[in-house]
């Protein structure tokens, strides 16, 4: 997983609350379970007309909003459905933090788990980053996850909280898998111990 330390990028404002994860990627294209290749069907219905040709008006389509990498949304983001398509496919378009109110909790769960970083600010600021946003390209949003600052084009910092554990994760990179191999050594020691203790059970191998 790619560490999050600091990005400063061009934001897009989606205002808009309850956004699920079907909005964020249908059903339809669950069928893979690779994290990749998903970032073209974000948001595919609102990015796409019937026909398949791309939404004009649509803030993802227009530029410079069509490489942001933060997101501005208002409340509950990422309800419904469970899948962690949803963060996948974020992240495969670019984005690399979402900002809102509030957060429906397994979809919070898996950004960080995938290298997203969801930070709850109240609506009234969000609704001023918004506005930053809107500016486009000359109004680049900054993110300082090591100060726990979001930093305006005018210099002025919002602070917001995480947890310190979550914050570990990102600054190093850390998925589950991560963690895992971080204790690898003592895996190792566990298994070579346990096979010399109990060396009368018999191997399984699977092919």
């Amino acid at each position: 997983m790619e560490k999050f330390t600091t990005l400063s990028a061009v934001a897009a404002a989606l205002p808009e609350a309850n956004i699920d994860t079907d909005k964020i990627i249908p059903a339809r294209f669950l069928k893979t379970t690779q994290r990749t290749g998903l970032g073209k069907h974000a948001f595919d219905a609102m990015r796409y007309n019937p026909d398949g040709t791309e939404n004009p008006d649509f803030v993802l389509n227009r530029e410079p909003w069509r490489k942001a990498e933060i997101l501005i949304t208002y409340e509950n983001l990422g309800c419904g459905s469970s899948r962690e398509h949803a963060p996948w496919a974020l992240l495969d378009f670019g984005i690399r933090c979402v900002i809102a109110p509030s957060f429906a909790d397994i979809f919070f769960n898996n950004c960080f788990k995938n290298g997203i970083l969801p930070i709850r600010l109240p609506r009234e600021i969000c609704d001023e980053l918004m506005g930053d946003a809107a500016m486009g390209a000359n109004a680049r949003l900054s993110v300082d996850l090591e100060r726990q600052v979001v930093i305006r084009p005018d210099g002025q910092e919002v602070p917001f909280e995480i947890d310190p554990f979550r914050k570990h994760l990102l600054l190093e990179g850390l998925d589950d898998i991560g963690q895992t191999l971080q204790h690898e050594r003592d895996i190792d020691g566990y298994e070579s111990r346990e096979n010399q203790e109990k060396s009368w059970m018999p191997t399984i191998h699977i092919d």
